[in-house]
């Protein structure tokens, strides 16, 4: 397999990554295009020593990491990424991404953010106290089968957070959210009768601001690049720390975005 063909393998969920990261498409991809770029300079700058999908997070996490980008408010798409926390906060969410989210194994994620596996587990155990500190909020959830809407119903008690019911149905969901405002929504995209999460929460959204985690058995189709994305996006079947993981990012920029002092009025 070529060096192009070993890049595009891994680039969907890189993206997924990089928007959990950073709160949106736009900055997320923004950091993304800049890693790529500089692997076409420099395709050295790819290190395999664990195979290339470390390689590729670990050279977009220097990226990141870097003073140049994370420093510039004013630099065209990188600038929604001000909501991110400052580089003390955000290494241990890097951390627990790339463990919850993302799979990596301790030794992995060492190797990518260039630490300890000891270190790793400290970062790790500080971002989940931060996100364990977020307020209690109302979810909606809208899943058509039974079991994996049980399952969800179960994490998101289990994170402190309450069900305020499950929508199995494009009506159904808007519905419920209309009457009770959840503040946090997770929604299959593809429901069994044929109508869309998607749809749904798009139609939601034209009314109330509301955080959205999207969960699918075809991540790869909304990850294309080619329109607008889910910023928050896990996979079937999904571990409970994934949804722990996406969720709290999702409610942790929603709460950052509502804290930031409004611009004035021109």
């Amino acid at each position: 397999m070529s060096r192009s063909q070993l890049v595009a393998e891994h680039l969907p969920l890189l993206r997924r990554y990089a928007r959990a990261l950073t709160g949106s498409q736009a900055s997320g991809d923004a950091y993304v295009a800049a890693m790529l770029e500089a692997l076409l300079q420099d395709p050295s700058l790819l290190e395999e020593k664990l195979g290339p999908r470390v390689g590729l997070f670990r050279l977009f996490t220097q990226i990141w990491n870097s003073v140049s980008l994370n420093e510039s408010a004013d630099k065209g798409p990188a600038q929604a990424s001000e909501q991110r926390l400052t580089n003390l906060t955000a290494l241990p969410r890097q951390a627990f991404l790339l463990l919850s989210l993302e799979g990596f194994s301790e030794e992995e994620v060492a190797h990518i953010l260039d630490t300890e596996i000891t270190q790793v587990r400290e970062l790790a155990d500080t971002a989940g106290r931060e996100l364990a500190a977020e307020i209690a909020t109302d979810v909606l959830i809208i899943e058509d089968e039974t079991f994996i809407a049980m399952d969800l119903e179960s994490l998101v008690k289990n994170l402190g957070h309450n069900v305020i019911g499950v929508a199995r149905t494009h009506t159904d969901a808007v519905a419920l959210a209309k009457s009770k405002k959840p503040g946090l929504i997770l929604a299959d995209i593809q429901l069994a009768d044929g109508s869309s999460g998607l749809d749904a929460v798009n139609e939601l959204l034209k009314t109330f601001e509301v955080p959205v985690v999207f969960i699918t058995a075809y991540p790869e189709r909304f990850l294309t690049g080619e329109r607008p994305e889910p910023a928050f996006l896990i996979s079937k079947p999904f571990q409970p720390a994934m949804v722990s993981a996406v969720a709290s990012q999702a409610l942790f920029f929603q709460r950052n975005s509502r804290s930031r002092p409004k611009a004035a009025a021109s």
